[in-house]
């Protein structure tokens, strides 16, 4: 009877050591796929997006494998350590382990202040109940007295002086005089605004374009100008690439979800197929990108929503011989959208190696879905 309890015993350890060895090296797959999710054609495996979605959680599972087997056995440790030194520097793109520094408001004379922000509509779907909230946008603009602002999913009119976000009105509210206005005739929002993306400059503006693959698509047209800062010349990208479109069910469904019914499934089937989609036309987009940045005959600053993390093939694709304003000066995980996951950094500015980081912020203030975030640049060579 002993003998046949031992056996019993020894098999289930057995049995319990081979589990989690496998739940250990399928977290390391896991984890290393979506740090180097850029080696992977989204067309065929857009899959692997989702393992870049969740590598900090994956990240944090590994951390705790390295506790587990210290006490269980030792040398089993080895598993998550190696997978974590192999994908070391990609993980310097989505976690900065160093102290957070006050972002002096104060600019530098040689210096270039830009900022980023999705600011879903400038509030005007809640202007009548919520005058506050425009006002609030505008007011911390105004505290960061940026030079560059590259605003997505702006709705603005630029003809109607009766127009709620009457463009050189508000261009005077926050203290411009030069701005780039880009949207398509197919994007009416109400007769006297339209939908697009903006850039408000305090240099000249000596060129403007905007590029596109799609007219019929928002996030396949992409806008950029040249900027003169003294003898400079600079161009300044702004984009906003494909986003989930997801509905208001799909949110509810995302941040309580629990399969129980048959809608339920039908739920998560339409969430993973938006995934899906994004993934694939993020990737033709982001590619574009690419080759417009490669043909820049000056320095250039890409700002924008990617709708897509760090180590994304988007991210990776546009951010190619690049710095990021997070990666050289942020700390923490650097947060940028508000909704759906804590861990979502999805707005960005890069800018090219000739530029230092001097300084780097997102403000985490719900106006918008997005914070806007704030980089200090300077043109060394």
């Amino acid at each position: 009877m002993f003998y046949l309890y031992g056996m019993a015993g020894s098999f289930f350890r057995r049995f319990t050591k081979r589990f989690f060895v496998f739940c250990n090296v399928a977290v390391a797959v896991a984890f290393l796929l979506g740090c180097y999710a850029a080696w992977f054609n989204p067309t065929h495996f857009w899959f692997v997006g989702f393992f870049t979605l969740a590598s900090l959680y994956l990240l944090l599972v590994l951390v705790g494998f390295v506790f587990f087997w210290l006490f269980a056995k030792r040398k089993l440790m080895f598993i998550s350590i190696i997978a974590i030194l192999l994908a070391w520097k990609p993980i310097g793109h989505i976690l900065k382990l160093k102290p957070s520094k006050d972002f002096a408001i104060g600019k530098q004379v040689d210096g270039l202040r830009v900022m980023t922000w999705n600011v879903e509509h400038f509030d005007i779907l809640e202007h009548k109940t919520h005058p506050e909230r425009k006002i609030e946008m505008l007011a911390i603009i105004n505290k960061f007295e940026p030079d560059l602002a590259c605003f997505q999913e702006m709705v603005g009119g630029d003809k109607d002086s009766t127009a709620i976000n009457y463009l050189p009105t508000m261009a005077k509210q926050i203290h411009f005089e030069n701005y780039f206005y880009a949207y398509s005739k197919l994007d009416d929002f109400d007769g006297k605004h339209h939908f697009g993306n903006i850039i408000f400059s305090k240099y000249p503006i000596i060129r403007k374009q905007i590029v596109t693959s799609d007219k019929r698509n928002y996030n396949s047209s992409f806008q950029y100008i040249d900027i003169l800062k003294n003898a400079d010349t600079i161009r300044v990208f702004n984009l906003h690439l494909q986003s989930l479109k997801f509905s208001p069910d799909n949110l509810r469904f995302i941040e309580d979800a629990e399969t129980k019914t048959e809608i339920d499934l039908q739920q998560s089937k339409n969430i993973i197929a938006k995934f899906k989609t994004g993934f694939i036309k993020r990737k033709a987009q982001s590619e574009n990108v690419q080759r417009a940045i490669n043909e820049s005959p000056y320095p250039v600053i890409v700002c924008g929503d990617f709708n897509d993390v760090p180590n994304s093939y988007a991210y990776c694709t546009i951010g190619k011989g690049l710095k990021n304003g997070f990666v050289e000066k942020g700390s923490g995980i650097g947060r940028t959208f508000s909704g759906i996951s804590p861990t979502l950094r999805i707005d960005n500015i890069f800018v090219d190696k000739r530029f230092d980081v001097e300084q780097y912020t997102s403000v985490a203030k719900k106006l918008s879905d997005h914070f806007p975030v704030i980089a200090d640049v300077r043109l060394v060579n």
